[in-house]
């Protein structure tokens, strides 16, 4: 691989206007044919999809059997959710003059179709402690813009209810929408700018790595968009892949402009030193690609629709990144030359006087090296307390697939939704039971009395039955919302009451049902997934070292980011710890689909940082060293563009993190914590410690195994061969 990677590198730089200009064509292209797609109308419905589950199954056939339950004519509607502030009586004449009043200007609100009475005596809906009731508001269809402006004069007309009751306003006429970007993107962008120009000591060896990124996010970008016009996709997915691409771009390229810069500091002339990086630093790079992309389309074991999607739009997105830092870098940097040094460097080049040297940075990351390889005890000591700590909250990490009440538990319609419950349980989400039997209605009312036997059952209410007679609809309303455990609980009842009554069979099903069966199906693939990703760890791990031990290490650390990563997660978007500084809404459960989001990509980051360090540190012990030299010394090279590397990829995704946008924020909190817990902690205080307690053991395999193995030649050995002809001095003086 490395000599086909050197030639590519060496062709995109001996021909770098063609190989420039035929990104530019397929950026103009990709613009061209989304333009098109956008305003050709999209064929297929939404990505969202769910598991495979007896929830589902039971909905078609809810849906096959009384189609009329799933008519979506009606236009939409709120709730006016009154109580009284004193705990008064809400059917007093006095306060219940109030609300009828309050009821009848409702019913000047644009678009108003109907105002329920909630003292209807027919169908009241009055609280059993008699402080609340609520009234159904029934619209028309409408456009987004009105029902937005009725939302607004609903929510007015609730903020001047009479002073003796509080009236709060539930649902929502429209989705919705947060941008999904914002200023704390631009931040970390500017912060990971500042990081490579740290790095590298030179604007222009910054700027052209920066510029290779965002050129890689703007054709992914593009091909996204041109495929959801085609295929509906959600705002996430995209976010996803503009985070992962924007932040892997810039790292596979500082990568290979750092191996550039040291080649050209060896004395090789641009365009040898541009097919050395690339032959290098390059493997290493389609090497972290490759697991990140294979992490990211294995999410389709999953078998949820706008799972797959995110997977394959992320996978889409580094993949570009790859292709990019192969092709367009190779052609920036053969135009840069000895440009991307700094001056202090390139004169001194010219002059063929001795480079300076780091040695501030240099001597501090060596001692680092050098502590943990001297106090491997301590260091390992100290570094899973501190992941243990920040993983401590995981243990009481609660997921749910979707959330009621929307998205934000301080809103007005949250307020409204928990108030329904505290009153009148789970009404809002209620569990359909089909009752299935032949001459069903003789037995109905012994399944309602079975049913009304169960915990947590509020109210039991028999519906329809089929033409055909041999199916009821029965409605069971919890005393809980949906994500109470009580409700989780009563699901499970009522499956394990299946044949409680002779002939006739239960299932359930219903919003409700369904997503507490995709919840279960989401932690059981997070399992299945856990199981899939560690076996594949192990698998390229020991194919590229070539050993049994270090692979092993390395993946109980990647376990151990993921659980400090889980574990902030936790911390912020479940118990609120940052509700003051991230603007995304804090104190749910975590949502189901996060956890198996973050396993899949911090696996591929994880690697990234281990082939990177773990290759070093090899290539010295190859050459001779101890293994504790050869730890210290792979250290002491490959630390600086690690701390540099993990830096950017934490500000990319810490400025993702600042989005409105719930799942966006949650999965670009994860990744920050991931990658610093996996950078500075296991790669960097962990994997030195135990490989120097491993000592030679650390590279050790069977002679069979190793005979076997293919040779991915990491370090790029084979280009060694390639040197014969005697290096072009080329002396480039730039101002």
């Amino acid at each position: 691989m490395p000599r086909l990677l050197s030639r590519i590198g060496a062709f995109s730089a001996r021909h770098r206007i063609i190989v420039s200009s035929a990104w530019i064509v397929i950026l103009a292209a990709l613009t061209v044919l989304t333009g098109i797609a956008i305003t050709s109308p999209a064929d297929g419905g939404s990505s969202s999809s769910t598991p495979s589950t007896a929830a589902s199954k039971a909905l078609n056939v809810l849906n096959e059997e009384f189609p009329s339950t799933g008519s979506s004519d009606a236009g939409k509607s709120l709730q006016l959710v009154v109580q009284t502030r004193d705990g008064s009586d809400i059917t007093d004449a006095a306060v219940a003059s109030g609300v009828n009043s309050l009821l009848k200007n409702a019913q000047e609100l644009p678009h108003i179709a109907s105002v329920s009475d909630p003292f209807d005596q027919t169908r009241p809906y009055v609280s059993k402690d008699r402080t609340t009731a609520v009234s159904t508001l029934t619209f028309d269809t409408m456009s987004d813009e009105a029902a937005t402006a009725a939302y607004e004069k609903a929510v007015d007309l609730a903020n001047d209810a009479p002073n003796d009751v509080k009236v709060l306003v539930g649902g929502a006429l429209v989705d919705a929408t947060q941008p999904p970007f914002g200023p704390g993107e631009i931040v970390g962008i500017l912060v990971a700018f500042l990081v490579l120009l740290v790095t590298f000591g030179s604007l222009l060896a910054a700027g052209a790595n920066l510029l290779v990124a965002f050129s890689g996010v703007a054709v992914g970008t593009l091909g996204i968009l041109g495929f959801g016009a085609f295929h509906p996709i959600q705002d996430t997915t995209l976010t996803l892949a503009n985070m992962l691409g924007l932040a892997v771009g810039i790292d596979y390229s500082l990568f290979i402009v750092t191996r550039f810069r040291a080649e050209l500091r060896d004395g090789r002339s641009v365009q040898d030193a541009v097919r050395r990086a690339v032959g290098t630093a390059g493997t290493a790079v389609v090497f972290a690609g490759l697991t990140v992309i294979i992490a990211l389309l294995g999410l389709s074991v999953v078998n949820i629709g706008f799972i797959t999607e995110m997977g394959v739009a992320g996978a889409f997105g580094v993949l570009i990144a790859v292709l990019m830092s192969l092709t367009l870098l190779p052609a920036l940097l053969r135009t840069l030359g000895l440009r991307a040094l700094p001056k202090k460097e390139r004169v001194a080049l010219a002059a063929g006087k001795p480079l300076p040297e780091k040695r501030r940075r240099r001597s501090f990351l060596t001692g680092w090296g050098r502590f943990t390889v001297r106090r491997p005890l301590l260091a390992i000591f100290g570094g899973i307390v501190i992941l243990g700590v920040v993983a401590i909250p995981m243990l009481s990490m609660k997921t749910a697939s979707s959330l009621p009440g929307g998205l934000d538990p301080a809103s007005m319609q949250r307020q409204a939704y928990n108030l329904v419950v505290d009153k009148f349980g789970g009404v809002q989400s209620p569990l359909i039971v089909l009752a299935e039997g032949r001459d069903i209605s003789r037995s109905t009312a012994e399944v309602v009395a079975e049913l009304d036997t169960l915990e947590s059952v509020q109210t039991v209410v028999p519906g329809a039955v089929d033409k055909a007679g041999d199916i009821a609809l029965i409605s069971v309303i919890p005393t809980g919302g949906p994500i109470d455990e009580g409700t989780k609980n009563l699901v499970a009842d009522i499956r394990d009451h299946e044949g409680s009554v002779s002939g006739v069979h239960l299932e359930v099903t219903g919003e409700t049902a369904i997503g507490i069966d995709s919840d279960a199906a989401l932690r059981q693939a997070l399992i299945e997934y856990v199981i899939l990703i560690v076996g594949l760890s192990l698998l390229l791990l020991i194919v590229l070292f070539r050993s049994i031990l270090v692979p092993l290490v390395a993946t109980l650390g990647y376990l151990l980011s993921v659980a400090a990563s889980f574990g902030g997660s936790v911390a912020v978007f479940q118990w609120g710890w940052l509700d003051g500084l991230l603007p995304a809404p804090q104190g749910d459960p975590m949502l189901s689909i996060l956890p198996i989001i973050l396993v899949g990509i911090l696996f591929g980051l994880a690697m990234d940082y281990q082939v990177f360090l773990g290759s070093r540190i090899q290539e010295m012990h190859r050459r001779g060293l101890s293994p504790k030299e050869a730890i210290t010394a792979g250290f002491s090279k490959s630390a600086p563009v690690l701390v540099a590397a993990a830096l950017i990829m934490a500000t990319v995704f810490a400025g993702f993190a600042t989005s409105p946008m719930t799942v966006a924020a949650s999965i670009a909190f994860g990744l920050f914590v991931g990658v610093l817990a996996d950078a500075f902690i296991v790669r960097m205080i962990l994997m030195p410690a135990l490989l120097s307690l491993l000592g030679s053991w650390a590279w050790w395999i069977p002679k069979w195994l190793d005979r076997i193995l293919p040779n991915l030649d990491a370090e790029g050995h084979s280009l060694e061969q390639d040197d014969d002809e005697p290096m072009i001095e080329e002396r480039v003086l730039t101002r």
